[in-house]
């Protein structure tokens, strides 16, 4: 027993789960728009979502709760370094023009944790942690593969974009909830500006407004409506329940493994 949870905690801490999250966003567009693209590109976003996650985690590792990581971390940055050689190699094997868009994207993770303005990042301005995160989610899992399948860009994919920086938003915010007694309060994140309270109605708001969204679109899938229904609710309760004294994977592992539960459902309606 012992093992497997140190085998967990590790699932957990070194970013796997989140990676796979990242890839689940990234096979719902490619469902959704029905869209090919190589396997280099599977493997390169959980590469790149599971080793930028850890440069951002661990480039410098402070607060209360990152101190029980400290054991682990060296396993961690091992395991990020292997990973890391192996995104250089499938590098090469992308089109110029899909390395073009995803360097944008990547650029914006890297000074996310490198201060490159009066000794600040991106996560030191006040209330852009956020939405920084969401562009990069929403970039990464909407924008680089349809690019990579050479598709355009069109007002339906630019909604779905639009959608993914809102789901991006809703799932943060427990995760901004859970922090509020470790961030600075230079940081000014939404729990710290509006409350704990204001912060959950105005993530419902998010979700409301992504569903408002699909209305818009030209071309709807009923198996993607459905589940995107149906992960609205499960997130929307998420938020809810959120609280500052959260159980320890509350939203490390339920609500980061939201998107794998939206792909499964997606898959399934898909084959009804």
């Amino acid at each position: 027993m012992k093992f497997l949870k140190r085998v967990f905690a590790f699932y957990i801490n070194a970013s796997i789960h989140v990676a796979l999250a990242v890839l689940s966003l990234l096979a719902i567009t490619v469902l959704e728009y029905h869209l090919v693209i190589p396997i280099e590109l599977w493997l390169f976003v959980f590469l790149g979502a599971l080793t930028g996650y850890n440069f951002v985690k661990y480039a410098k590792v402070a607060g209360l709760h990152h101190r029980s990581l400290t054991q682990s971390l060296k396993a961690i940055q091992i395991f990020s370094g292997i990973c890391f050689v192996f995104l250089a190699f499938i590098t090469f094997k992308l089109s110029i023009q899909t390395l073009m868009i995803t360097a944008a994207f990547g650029l914006a993770t890297f000074f996310y944790a490198v201060p490159f303005v009066r000794h600040k990042n991106l996560r030191n301005f006040s209330g852009l942690k956020i939405f920084v995160v969401a562009f990069v989610w929403a970039g990464v899992t909407v924008i680089v593969p349809v690019v990579a399948s050479e598709a355009t860009i069109s007002l339906d994919i630019l909604l779905t974009f639009l959608q993914r920086i809102l789901i991006v938003v809703a799932l943060i915010l427990p995760f901004e909830i859970r922090d509020v007694p470790y961030d600075a309060l230079n940081l000014k994140t939404l729990p710290q500006q509006v409350g704990v309270r204001n912060t959950k109605l105005l993530g419902l708001a998010v979700l409301l407004i992504c569903l408002v969204f699909e209305f818009f679109k030209q071309d709807s899938d009923v198996a993607y409506i459905v589940s995107l229904l149906i992960f609205s609710v499960f997130m929307g309760w998420f938020l809810i329940t959120s609280k500052t004294d959260q159980n320890r994977y509350f939203a490390s592992f339920w609500v980061e493994g939201l998107p794998i539960i939206w792909f499964l459902l997606f898959v399934l309606f898909e084959q009804l």
